[in-house]
């Protein structure tokens, strides 16, 4: 009997190579047929993003120091290499960038119903498809009841902050770790690969990783 994989994932869902990352190790496991269970950990890429957010392009700019030529050129890259994926980027001129502490707290609160892998999976689709306003906590209610949880309790999990505690403990825990930039993929909490590493990377680390098991 193959042992369950267990896979820790430390993330934000603004950080486009998360989805990709996590796209090309999906393929992995499902062209290894590898048995895993998944858990998503929360890092925020900008903790001091005021809450109104920030234009994605003059983020990346001040962020990075990124010309609109480079910005564009890996804007194309990101999309070319999601959209072999699966996985749709429709950036615009007026895309932004958000701050998620609030977006990691509602990921908690689904994480207590089982439906947290849903949840990022929705949540990325919302900010880089379809470019809706994570920074607005009625917009993340939605996602949540889009997905069938209880929108009036997403509600008030963002309102009254309660796992707010809960999101800074997890972050700091990542953070002392040593995980410093997402995605950060940690495999039966002990081997860490970092970075979006392509399908037929990650297949190789999981029949690696198989063969140690062995």
């Amino acid at each position: 009997m193959s042992k369950t994989l267990q896979i820790d994932i430390v993330s934000d869902v603004m950080c486009p190579w998360c989805i990709i990352g996590y796209r090309q190790l999906s393929k992995a496991l499902d062209a290894t047929g590898t048995e895993h269970e998944i858990q998503w950990h929360p890092f925020e890429l900008n903790p001091q993003m005021p809450p109104e957010g920030q234009n994605t392009r003059e983020h990346i700019a001040e962020k990075y120091g990124s010309t609109p030529e480079q910005s564009e050129q890996s804007r194309q890259q990101m999309t070319a290499l999601a959209a072999d994926l699966g996985f749709d980027f429709e950036w615009t001129e007026h895309s932004r960038m958000h701050n998620t502490f609030n977006t990691h707290q509602l990921l908690h609160w689904a994480n207590t119903q089982g439906r947290m892998h849903d949840l990022k999976m929705a949540l990325f689709t919302a900010h880089f498809t379809d470019q809706r306003n994570l920074s607005d906590n009625a917009v993340l209610a939605d996602v949540a009841a889009e997905i069938g949880l209880d929108r009036a309790e997403a509600v008030a999990v963002l309102d009254d902050q309660r796992f707010a505690n809960d999101v800074r403990g997890a972050e700091q825990f990542w953070q002392q770790q040593g995980i410093s930039g997402v995605p950060a993929v940690v495999f039966n909490r002990k081997h860490l690969v970092t970075g979006a590493q392509g399908v037929e990377n990650y297949t190789s680390i999981l029949t690696q990783l198989a063969e140690m098991d062995a």
